[in-house]
């Protein structure tokens, strides 16, 4: 009898919902498919998430599913794990070292999987024409800016809001709650006014709610509507629900497809993508936050 395969999937921070989330979801996965898994996070450190890496490739499973800190992806490391035989699957990371790999070692699974990040950025874009139409400022909360999710969906966003009146101002946050309350205090503290705040994540939006909430009156905080991404059914989408944030972008997550992927390559010998989009959507849809009732652009003051 084969042995049974076994992956590792290695993220970012479990303090993050959406990391939660991906390895809520590769633990099902993996049940389903009768394969070995260990998950592991990276405590948003680098330095860590190098070393406990190198850990997990001297334990030789059959593949690794990684989400890198660093921008780059983890260049070195993959290279490390393909010399070793092991399949390297890289999560919202854009990268061009993969197909030299794929190259290199054409009967290991290697290639990357995300969802589409330019679509992400354009649905907020269209978000924000749907919240601002007469046009106005949105303060947009850009993730780490070394990481490609973080640029295709600012260069997403940008595209779509091209031509209009809607004014984009760039901060930068690093995905997380306090970040967001972090990079909107720190622009409060020059700006008075804003009509929307557009978050790369539900977290930074969280965190942007307490910087207005900290700046302002509860009343004129509530007047600055907030859109963030990743929209967990729990997460965003209750926020959502709640009033709380006027719009997320649902995104799915990339470890069970990634899983499913490795399991076929290595029972059924099914050909290895070299990269896989999965698809976003609007919550609530882009036509509903142009309805009576939806946040528009009376501008609000955010600063008491």
């Amino acid at each position: 009898m084969a042995d049974k395969l076994r992956f590792v999937v290695a993220l970012l921070d479990e303090a993050q919902e959406f990391q939660r989330h991906q390895a809520a979801d590769a633990r099902v996965v993996a049940a389903q498919l009768d394969v070995d898994l260990e998950v592991v996070f990276a405590e948003n450190n680098a330095i860590f998430q190098i070393q406990q890496l190198y850990r997990v490739i001297r334990s030789k499973p059959q593949a690794i599913l990684v989400e890198s800190v660093a921008g780059e992806g983890l260049e070195r490391l993959a290279r490390a794990a393909a010399a070793a035989g092991i399949g390297w699957l890289l999560i919202n990371r854009n990268v061009s070292y993969c197909d030299a790999l794929r190259r290199e070692y054409p009967s290991l699974p290697i290639g990357t999987i995300s969802t589409d990040q330019l679509e992400i950025g354009r649905i907020q874009g269209r978000q924000f024409r749907a919240l601002l139409p007469n046009g106005g400022r949105v303060l947009y909360v850009e993730g780490p800016p070394d990481t490609s999710a973080a640029r295709q969906r600012l260069q997403g966003a940008q595209e779509t809001l091209a031509g209009s009146k809607v004014e984009l101002t760039v901060v930068e946050g690093q995905w997380t709650e306090a970040s967001g309350t972090t990079a909107v205090e720190r622009w409060l503290r020059l700006k008075r006014d804003l009509d929307v705040i557009g978050c790369q994540n539900d977290m930074m939006a969280i965190g942007a709610g307490h910087a207005l909430a900290a700046a302002s009156s509860a009343a004129d905080s509530r007047l600055v509507p907030r859109t963030g991404v990743d929209g967990l059914p729990d997460g965003g989408q209750k926020l959502v629900r709640m009033g709380q944030l006027a719009a997320t972008v649902v995104v799915p997550s990339n470890t069970g497809p990634g899983l499913h992927a490795l399991a076929q390559f290595f029972r059924a010998g099914a050909p290895f993508a070299a990269g896989t989009l999965l698809l976003p959507k609007s919550f609530p849809e882009v036509s509903e936050l142009g309805k009576p009732g939806a946040a528009r652009g009376s501008r609000a003051s955010s600063a008491g």
